[in-house]
């Protein structure tokens, strides 16, 4: 039993311009390129021209490195450092003629800030309003473009997203950014996709500037388990069918194909999974909640994208997913649902069984 569907998300289907096109039709050609800012994206690239600004081609500085050379993060580095000191100097510049007006001036605010799954139509207004009045943005891999054309013109962004295998700036040098810049009196925004505080490390960013003297403010975002179940009118949670709903990461230990967490106090049929970050470590972690109890023919789906336009999701019985999202190729980022209540949503496939006895 399964499905796998190329599909726009309802409320992008609704925005659709061809409003007489057939809605299968319109499904199909929803097939351009990813929304979300990829490691080696022409399109970041091409946002981010001033901090290549003392290279005669900005947007091909980093292109022409081969693509797993390990010295991809460090030149790109290197090749942003002139025009971020620049930045700095004339931030600091700023403040201290502030300051000269008699009183101190005080640090700027960092704002930890949820962009949601991908759909822009998604963001809370306050998460819009502060995007709008940054001076720096520094946005994650899992922010869409679609969210980053809503920022002011006059603002700067900074790419610092994680992806397996390479991660464009460590954490202590994304503290240091976000602290230098804070301290320079500039108002920064960091970008997440989902909430800053469900799997994205805003905790730790959090804890390190207040610890600093600088003021954090949290606007939380909708999560990817909340925003993607209802895109596919899964319900987490149901009365009868699901009691509670827990958040695993699919993470492994320096890149392996086992997750970090999965005990038998995870297996529970009344409960709902819902596996972040978890392609890659799927098939094991399907393998050991089997051994600990679930069965085997729990529903799951498997959504790629999740509601965007690229959005393409999996359906099928747990025993039979990691085969199904094979088959599809499904890509990073996708979100893993497993319970009783994926049965619910009306993309479910009708079993055989159910068929026969509509005749």
């Amino acid at each position: 039993m399964a499905l796998v569907q190329k599909a726009a998300p309802f409320s992008s289907s609704l925005r659709s311009p061809s409003a007489g096109t057939p809605h299968y039709q319109r499904r199909s050609i929803c097939v351009s390129l990813s929304p979300f800012t990829e490691k080696h994206s022409k399109e970041r690239y091409q946002r981010e021209q001033w901090v290549y600004h003392t290279t005669p081609e900005p947007q091909s500085a980093s292109f022409h490195l081969p693509l797993d050379s390990p010295s991809v993060r460090k030149d790109d580095i290197a090749l942003q450092l002139p025009e971020l000191k620049n930045l700095l100097c004339l931030l600091r510049e700023k403040r201290e003629k502030c300051g000269n007006g008699g009183g101190e001036c005080a640090p700027g605010n960092v704002f930890l800030v949820g962009t949601g799954p991908g759909d822009p139509e998604l963001l809370t207004l306050k998460a819009l309003r502060v995007i709008k009045d940054a001076d720096l943005l520094l946005y994650d891999r899992l922010v869409s473009n679609d969210v980053l054309d809503l920022v002011a013109p006059q603002a700067k962004l900074l790419y610092v997203g994680k992806t397996a295998g390479y991660h464009s700036r460590m954490q202590e040098e994304i503290h240091e950014l976000l602290l230098s810049f804070a301290e320079a009196g500039a108002t920064v925004v960091r970008l997440k996709g989902g909430d800053p505080l469900v799997f994205g490390r805003g905790g730790e960013e959090m804890d390190f500037l207040q610890q600093q003297g600088i003021q954090v403010k949290v606007i939380p975002g909708i999560t990817a388990a909340s925003g993607i179940a209802a895109e596919l009118g899964i319900p987490l949670t149901h009365r009868g069918i699901a009691n509670s709903v827990r958040f695993l990461t699919g993470h492994s230990r320096k890149g392996g194909t086992n997750p970090l967490y999965v005990s038998e106090n995870v297996v529970d049929p009344e409960s709902t999974l819902v596996v972040y970050m978890g392609l890659s470590t799927f098939p094991s972690l399907a393998q050991k909640l089997m051994q600990h109890g679930l069965s085997p023919q729990t529903p799951a789906a498997a959504i790629e994208r999740g509601t965007t336009l690229q959005q393409r999701t999996v359906f099928a019985e747990l025993k039979d997913l990691s085969e199904k999202i094979l088959a599809a190729q499904l890509e990073s980022p996708t979100l893993i649902i497993i319970g009783k209540v994926v049965e619910l949503s009306p993309f479910w496939p009708i079993s055989t069984k159910a068929v026969a006895e509509l005749f």
